[in-house]
């Protein structure tokens, strides 16, 4: 494996328009960043398109599962894997180009030449960097990193964000089975663990532009749970000492 190996995990659900562009997006990158897709059970066919892909992408891995069970836990599924294979810089990402590919190299320089152990495409580190997403959506996501903040004491901006570069050794001494949250209360439980770990995080800012093919996986009932998970998790802090 590779000194600086590089490996971009992106989970799918139904991203058939969009899974092919952004493959060979990632792989023409002036960095060398393997991808591990983390499908499940697309009835789109996302999966197929992907084995077809890999007859010309040698740096395009898949992992299928038997069907949809959650960002927190295909995510999980994808650390080990990375992990397993000896990635040293394991990064989050999402199929609809809402997160631009080419940010990837900003995560990746500042973990490796600036010393982050978690860097974070940031939308809201320099003022609200959002495109195409209506104001109620924006102040949802923007009043809920401010709760975030003022729960847990995490000084991040973005708490929600789900672009992110880890260093290896983060994602090896936080205790993966233990992760509760499966949507994207995911996002910032594993940012709260990274930060009461006493790992440096780094905010990187990016511009976010929302989809503009396939239907997006957000709703209401996945961001009450973050909310209320959030309480839960602060709580279980205190009194438990090795989260």
């Amino acid at each position: 494996m590779d000194e600086f190996s590089n490996i971009v995990i992106i989970p799918t659900y139904k991203e058939k328009e969009n899974i092919e562009a952004i493959v060979k997006s990632v792989s023409s990158l002036p960095i060398s960043f393997d991808i591990l897709i983390i499908d499940d059970n697309s009835p789109d066919g996302t999966a197929d398109i992907v084995k077809n892909l890999q007859k010309s992408y040698h740096n395009l891995y898949l992992v299928e599962r038997p069907g949809k069970m959650g960002l927190g836990t295909a995510y999980i599924a994808g650390f080990k894997w990375a992990l397993d294979k000896g990635y040293n810089y394991i990064y989050e990402m999402d199929a609809d180009f809402s997160h631009d590919p080419r940010d990837l190299v900003k995560l990746y320089k500042a973990c490796s030449e600036d010393g982050a152990d978690l860097a974070i495409g940031s939308r809201y580190i320099s003022g609200v960097n959002v495109v195409n997403w209506p104001l109620s959506r924006v102040l949802m996501s923007y009043v809920a990193s401010i709760y975030v903040r003022m729960i847990t004491g995490m000084r991040v901006m973005d708490t929600t964000a789900g672009f992110k570069c880890y260093r290896k050794e983060v994602l090896r001494n936080i205790r993966l089975d233990k992760v509760k949250s499966v949507g994207y209360g995911f996002q910032i439980e594993m940012k709260f663990k990274t930060w009461k770990l006493g790992y440096k995080i780094v905010e990187v800012p990016i511009i976010f532009t929302d989809r503009k093919l396939g239907a997006s996986k957000m709703s209401g009932g996945i961001f009450n749970e973050a909310l209320w998970g959030v309480l839960r998790m602060k709580i279980r802090s205190i009194f438990v000492k090795n989260l």
